[in-house]
């Protein structure tokens, strides 16, 4: 059990086929993820590794089952939750979401600007909101890697909070982005409805997720050596 409240900030993190494929060619983002205080697998197909491998069925989530645990726990103690990413209208939504089902969890956001990289003041400026508020969770919202990365880059300057990086959650939580039924996580089958929902991503993320299929079936396979 991962314990909300600490002596000092720490980031969990979740990996996926996509993230592993982004990780064999981003060496900051592979250490952001191998110095994570936590790592979750995302998803079943990440699972399938260490049962080829290691002979292992490693308990894995969904960002949304990550989220839903930490902010019910949240609710059930009472403490403070900060979001931070996306725009100004989804998180005006979530703050909306939030005070109707979690009447005890007090919540704070903030939009970052919208740019591939931050300068040292918009750094400055969303650790220094993050530190004035003194949340329980902070939850990031920045897309993978810019979020993990960003979570490890500044974890020693915030404060003693669990940094949980949870992406396009805050779509799903906030309605902006159609909710996939839990039907289909249920039959392992939410990666493929959410194709049709959003098709640019699979397009975007086809090879890295390919990436990781074929090093499993080559370590498998005794063709590559393992780590």
């Amino acid at each position: 059990m991962i314990p909300v409240k600490g002596v000092r900030c720490r980031v969990i993190n979740t990996i996926s086929p996509n993230s592993y494929g982004i990780a064999t060619k981003d060496r900051e983002f592979k250490k952001a993820l191998q110095t994570s205080d936590y790592l979750v697998l995302d998803g079943v197909y990440f699972a399938i590794a260490p049962i080829l491998l290691q002979g292992k069925n490693i308990p894995r989530n969904q960002g949304p089952d990550v989220f839903d645990h930490f902010i019910n726990e949240l609710n059930r103690t009472g403490g403070k939750a900060f979001f931070l990413g996306s725009s100004e209208k989804t998180l005006s939504l979530i703050k909306e979401r939030a005070a109707r089902e979690y009447p005890d969890i007090e919540v704070e956001t903030y939009s970052p600007p919208f740019k591939p990289e931050f300068s040292e003041a918009d750094n400055a400026a969303m650790v220094e909101a993050i530190q004035a508020f003194k949340p329980d969770i902070l939850f990031v919202g920045m897309t993978c890697p810019k979020q993990e990365k960003w979570s490890i880059q500044h974890r020693e300057s915030l404060p003693p909070c669990l940094t949980i990086c949870i992406g396009n959650v805050f779509d799903w939580f906030a309605g902006t982005q159609k909710v996939i039924h839990p039907f289909w996580f249920k039959i392992r089958l939410g990666w493929f409805i959410r194709i049709f929902h959003r098709p640019e991503v699979f397009r975007r993320n086809i090879g890295n997720q390919m990436k990781f299929f074929s090093d499993v079936l080559l370590i498998f396979l005794r063709l590559k050596k393992h780590g």
